[in-house]
């Protein structure tokens, strides 16, 4: 996962340096565009935190996700410094926790781990769709601007996994039942040109179910803290 993360920060680090550089020097050979958008692409890394977690339950090692996609980016006044952007995209993520999930014929239990493990983490990938408000000062000639994006973002897990491993022991589950596969939450990006800080919270908890004998609810609110980068 760290690898994956890495590689794909470059990639896009490489990419969105490339287009600015290219789109400065169009601007001294092409005519100015008057119905230009902005911010069609994008991609973004983080780090995943829960919150509302029940007692006893601490997060562990890496928990991180990155997140890609296309948005269509739609100015609502003449400046073409607003914007309603609707999107379509993919998220991966993967959480490190001792909570220990176990699923047996439909049904899920959740449970601290007391014990030593070599490793314990929830990941799983959706297909999600941003809709935000955009504010920026760009301009059609200028790629290096201010800007502030706020707004919800709908997502549909279609995979999920969680695996447990200690020592010889391993319980491995797919498809979990538990988990509430449509996601919906806020989200809010603020930066200048290249670096754009992100923050997304899920307004919704991951799980429906109890820890161990207790009426405590499982919850986990995932809020997500990175960076966003931007490709026209």
């Amino acid at each position: 996962m760290k690898n994956v993360l890495f590689l794909c920060f470059a990639l896009f680090f490489f990419a969105t340096s490339f287009s600015q550089e290219i789109q400065a020097i169009d601007t001294t050979s092409v005519a100015v565009d008057s119905l230009y958008r902005e911010d069609q692409f994008y991609a973004g890394f983080g780090f995943n935190l829960l919150l509302n977690r029940p007692e006893g339950i601490k997060q562990s090692g890496f928990s991180g996700g990155l997140h890609f996609g296309f948005t269509r980016d739609m100015p609502i006044n003449k400046r073409r410094n607003k914007a309603i952007g609707l999107g379509l995209g993919m998220s991966i993520n993967s959480y490190g926790f001792n909570l220990l999930i176990d699923e047996k014929e439909n049904e899920t239990t959740f449970d601290v781990i007391e014990n030593n493990y070599d490793t314990n983490r929830l990941t799983n990938y959706l297909i999600e769709m941003p809709l935000e408000y955009r504010w920026r000062t760009s301009t059609a000639s200028d790629y290096k601007f201010w800007r502030i994006y706020t707004g919800l973002r709908l997502g549909y897990v279609f995979w999920s996994k969680a695996n447990y491993v200690a020592g010889d022991v391993k319980i491995r589950d797919k498809h979990l039942n538990a988990l509430d596969n449509f996601r919906y939450g806020l989200t809010f990006t603020f930066g200048y040109n290249t670096f754009n800080f992100n923050v997304y919270y899920s307004l919704n908890p991951f799980f429906d179910g109890t820890l161990g004998d207790t009426v405590e609810e499982v919850g986990l609110n995932p809020l997500k803290i990175g960076i966003m980068f931007y490709i026209l």
